[in-house]
């Protein structure tokens, strides 16, 4: 299913956009399907965009310990770049309590490098920087999932989270030196921790670890309230405050068969659409694409426990609108109180999302979504969609 949409808007009116970034490299999980933006505030949709009691599935990418592997991105709102991090759990189904590694990251420059803006709107538009990470050579071997994350560096204060299942391969390695990595670091997600990111910097991670690409400036940290966030002993001064309660992986010298993994994804910060991931481009490397280890337990990543539904009902609609319900017709636009609106997207509905400050909407369902300066004359934007 392909969407497009044009604005027509008053001066003021934000740009809504449709073409977020997407991790390409490593392949994400087939399912969930990922959405092209971030993850719900309330913590919901943590990790993975994927919900309570989800399952994954996924072919999973072949990984060698102390190989290099490409990451690679579709998309153009790069949101001026920011900062990134490669984790690791062994977890194939990971949760809310799943503890993550951090194995690289990257501060300042990605996904896009000296790019003040976005880039020009292109959903299918695989990003023109390359990147890089490498596997540890003494972690343990086995099934295990890599995360990307990324804080952007301009617009709403956001936490972008895309996963795929990997498979490590090698002779062994020690699960003390997994846990030595720092913890992988959130932000911008109430429901788990106070660390949030202020606007226009190129952040530093209290902990990054000792593989790190400085690509920004760097003294520029922009971080509040992230000094005890993504502990570990890999260098940084964090210390991880997370609940959970999983166990260690165990060292195996052969890869078990990953497990199914599944669930409604959700996202924030624009209009979003479900999108397929497109074939990954064509990029050189000597060995496949490395997932970031990832572990159930004591991580701060996995202390929070979002609690936020995201439901609500359109007055045209029938029924519950919440994010992830089924919908009927793809397209479909739901404005709900005449301040936030969703889309009807692969059968189910995304998440709810405020209009820009000084806008309405006509509440109800429709196949276009009508926007209004509050006080003013209507001036429309029309959406418009084809299969």
């Amino acid at each position: 299913m392909f969407f497009t949409q044009a604005l027509v808007a008053a001066s003021g009116f934000a740009v809504l956009s449709q073409a977020h970034m997407l991790m390409n490299t490593p392949k994400p999980f087939s399912s969930p399907t990922l959405q092209n933006g971030p993850l719900l505030q309330d913590g919901s949709n943590f990790p993975c965009q994927a919900g309570a009691g989800a399952s994954y599935s996924g072919t999973p990418n072949p990984m060698a310990l102390g190989s290099k592997q490409n990451l690679a991105f579709t998309g153009s709102a790069v949101h001026g770049g920011g900062s990134c991090q490669i984790s690791i759990t062994y977890d194939t189904q990971p949760n809310k309590n799943s503890v993550w590694k951090v194995i690289h990251s990257i501060e300042g420059g990605c996904p896009a490098k000296n790019t003040p803006g976005n880039l020009p709107e292109d959903p299918n538009l695989a990003d023109p920087f390359g990147y890089s990470f490498s596997i540890p050579d003494n972690i343990p071997t086995g099934n295990a999932t890599i995360a990307w994350t990324w804080l952007n560096k301009v617009g709403n204060r956001e936490f972008y989270m895309n996963c795929a299942p990997v498979v490590l391969t090698g002779n062994g390695g020690d699960k003390n030196n997994w846990e030595s990595l720092p913890n992988m670091l959130v932000a911008n997600i109430p429901s788990i921790n106070k660390c949030v990111t202020k606007e226009n910097h190129d952040y530093r991670f209290p902990n990054p670890g000792k593989s790190v690409d400085v690509l920004g400036s760097p003294d520029d940290q922009g971080l509040e309230g992230c000094n005890d966030v993504g502990g570990g002993s890999g260098g940084g001064s964090g210390s991880g405050s997370g609940g959970g309660s999983g166990s260690s992986p165990s060292p195996s010298t052969t890869a078990p068969a990953v497990a199914p993994t599944n669930a409604p994804g959700g996202g924030g910060g624009g209009i979003f659409i479900t999108a397929p991931v497109p074939d990954s481009p064509a990029v050189p490397s000597t060995t496949s694409a490395s997932a970031p280890p990832a572990q159930t337990g004591g991580g701060s990543s996995g202390g929070g426990s979002g609690s936020g539904s995201g439901s609500g009902s359109g007055s045209g609609g029938s029924g519950s609108s919440g994010a992830g319900f089924a919908c009927s017709t793809d397209g479909m636009w739901n404005c709900l109180d005449g301040k936030s609106y969703q889309q009807c997207a692969a059968g189910v509905w995304t998440p709810v999302m405020p209009l820009a400050a000084g806008t309405t909407c006509d509440i109800g369902q429709s196949t276009s979504l009508n926007i209004k300066a509050a006080g003013k004359k209507m001036r429309r934007l029309a959406v418009r969609f084809r299969g």
